[in-house]
């Protein structure tokens, strides 16, 4: 353990082709680089607690708000197909934010994030990452579980009275989760409109274009881009997923049979949230399995296909 270490995130805002990133920082600037993509519909608060525990480990730690979410700016074509939110264009995004890293970081990508890992790393030469950690994602996912998703977040497009309402919806929709989001914890989710609504931190115009019929479309890229993937591999599913099942696991281990896979028992596709510390503890095991020494593409160390962690 590192001790000493500037724990407190440095907020920044990085330039892409069109607009600004929110961009935080952990960690020693030095230190093996991880980068966070989150799933759509989220921020960069999702990684909080493996972020803090990996930069106090001596890690540099970056995560950030896709474009129309969080504090990232939003386009301004909105709704309109041609100007639009586009697949290429977050994946455009993570290769730039990638390149900047002092060195090529571990990705580390949930649901989307994951998705445009997985083409970057097949697509592009050299490897943008040195390694990817996918969270609950294959090429291929359950439809029903991606149109839950969406109709949560479809469901409340005139926003809450109050953080307690919010609060319960939330609750509702994850019945796993053992205690509600606070108000300290829901502020990042939600902004405040000119009514004195609060709704979600982001870009209603997401849903408005063909984004998720585009995604469907995105399958047979995604397919061929795996089979490409020379760099490790983690694949952390969550043993209750409705997005992620046992036929898709398979189906990606064998378009990627150097990829790694470790199943968490309690974790929906929620994995980060439902299971922090044990998905922390495996990120953390994968990272220093990595060998940093070793060059990119390397075969990774052996591994147990299926394992399955048992948490306390």
């Amino acid at each position: 353990m590192v001790s000493n270490l500037p724990l407190s995130p440095t907020v920044s805002h990085f330039p892409t082709a069109d607009l600004r990133l929110a961009v935080e920082t952990r960690g020693p600037e030095r230190g093996p680089a991880l980068l966070f993509a989150h799933g759509f519909g989220q921020t960069r608060g999702a990684w909080n607690s493996t972020a803090a525990a990996l930069a106090q480990a001596g890690c540099r730690c970056v995560s950030f708000d896709a474009r129309g979410h969080g504090e990232s700016e939003r386009m301004a074509g909105g709704t309109d197909s041609r100007t639009g939110y586009h697949m290429d264009q977050f994946a455009d995004d993570l290769r730039r934010l990638a390149a900047a890293q002092p060195q090529p970081p571990v990705l580390v990508g949930a649901s989307m994030g994951g998705l445009l890992g997985i083409v970057l790393a097949g697509e592009v030469r050299p490897s943008p990452f040195r390694a990817l950690v996918l969270v609950d994602i294959t090429p291929r996912w359950e439809t029903a579980g991606v149109e839950r998703i969406l109709a949560f977040m479809q469901a409340h497009p005139h926003g809450f009275a109050n953080y307690a309402e919010a609060a319960e919806q939330i609750a509702a929709y994850l019945p796993q989760r053992r205690e509600r989001k606070s108000e300290q914890q829901l502020r990042p989710l939600l902004r405040e409109g000119a009514d004195g609504r609060l709704r979600w931190h982001w870009d209603p115009a997401l849903l408005a274009g063909d984004l998720v019929q585009e995604s469907e479309r995105y399958q047979p890229r995604l397919q061929a881009a795996a089979t490409k993937i020379e760099v490790p591999v983690l694949l952390l599913s969550g043993a209750r997923s409705d997005v992620v099942s046992r036929a898709t696991v398979d189906e990606f281990l064998q378009l990627v049979p150097h990829a790694q896979h470790v199943e968490l028992p309690h974790a929906t596709h929620m994995v980060a949230g439902d299971a922090n510390d044990a998905f922390t503890r495996e990120v953390v095991r994968f990272a220093q399995n990595l060998a940093l020494d070793q060059p990119t593409g390397a075969s990774p160390a052996p591994f147990h296909r299926h394992e399955v962690l048992r948490c306390p």
